[in-house]
């Protein structure tokens, strides 16, 4: 069969994959490309967002739910393929669960590097986004996803990289992806150039926007979540989602663990949202073709 263009999403636990990358997601599979995920932890460790939820019940099966929540978020974005790295939720940075022998703060790097290789070479993807190296926030499983979508990256394509993988009744092949991303967090200061433009797009009529963003904007903990922005660089890649916004919210919705209806990401309308975040945005981390920022396609040079 004729390869198809494809995109491979790596993030750390379930609702990671639709807050972040929901909307190219949702658009290359409606383009007809093809789009695969790999959620490294199943997030046994979550806070669950509705106290009526919140029971000794739910707590065990957490990652029960939270898998059954992704399942329904990706119907929503389209055709997904998804995969399991196969670890424990690490917990936030210092917590106790940092020390679980199961979870992928601990697990060890040459046998999940093997395993991520290995779903690599079975996906065939031409372009990797990730996080950057401080996770965009600093999670411990952040910080490993992003250091294990480099490394598939880097030793995929690489025969003496598992060659125990290239043989076999089912023996896969070397697969050399051409470009890795690593996601931009939106920032406080790009919130604000965004909001700028708005007010000079449309004067008085944004308004009721603006008013409904700001009554939901929690400035301190944002930039908490965002303290780096890219740890190599500016954005270098915008990517328009605006027509599958609307998506990313059902799917959004899904997770109802981990994001509660009245969290900004399903607080404000699709309107708002395409007037303040119309883009997903990316920097591009290593490039095996020439690269011509700034872009508006993870696929330019490859179409």
């Amino acid at each position: 069969m004729a390869h198809r263009l494809t995109l491979l999403a790596v993030h750390a636990h379930p609702d990671d994959e639709t807050i972040m990358t929901g909307g190219v997601m949702a658009r290359y599979a409606a383009e007809g490309l093809r789009v695969a995920c790999i959620t490294c932890t199943g997030g046994e460790n979550g806070e669950i967002a509705i106290p009526e939820l919140d029971t000794p019940e739910n707590r065990a099966r957490l990652g029960e739910i939270r898998a059954s929540e992704l399942d329904r978020a990706l119907d929503h974005l389209g055709l997904i393929e998804h995969h399991w790295l196969g670890y424990r939720d690490s917990g936030v940075m210092g917590a106790p669960e940092n020390d679980d022998p199961r979870c992928l703060w601990q697990a060890d790097l040459g046998e999940a590097t093997e395993r991520i290789v290995r779903l690599v070479r079975t996906i065939e993807p031409d372009v990797i986004v990730s996080y950057n190296d401080f996770g965009g926030y600093g999670h411990p499983d952040h910080i490993r996803a992003a250091l294990l979508a480099k490394a598939a990256f880097e030793r995929a394509g690489d025969p003496a990289a598992f060659p125990d993988q290239l043989s076999g009744p089912a023996a896969l092949r070397p697969w050399t992806p051409l470009k890795l991303y690593e996601l931009v967090t939106v920032t406080g200061h790009s919130r604000g150039h965004r909001v700028m433009r708005l007010v000079r797009e449309q004067g008085l009529a944004a308004l009721p926007t603006l008013v409904g963003v700001a009554a939901r904007w929690r400035p301190r903990a944002e930039r908490a979540r965002s303290r780096v922005a890219s740890a190599e660089g500016r954005t270098t890649t915008r990517v328009d989602i605006g027509p599958w916004l609307e998506l990313k919210h059902r799917a959004l919705a899904e997770h109802r663990s981990q994001i509660s209806p009245t969290h900004p990401y399903l607080a404000l309308t699709t309107r708002e949202r395409r007037a303040v975040s119309p883009t997903e945005d990316f920097t591009v981390r290593l490039s095996r073709i020439a690269v011509h920022p700034p872009e508006d396609d993870l696929f330019a040079g490859l179409r």
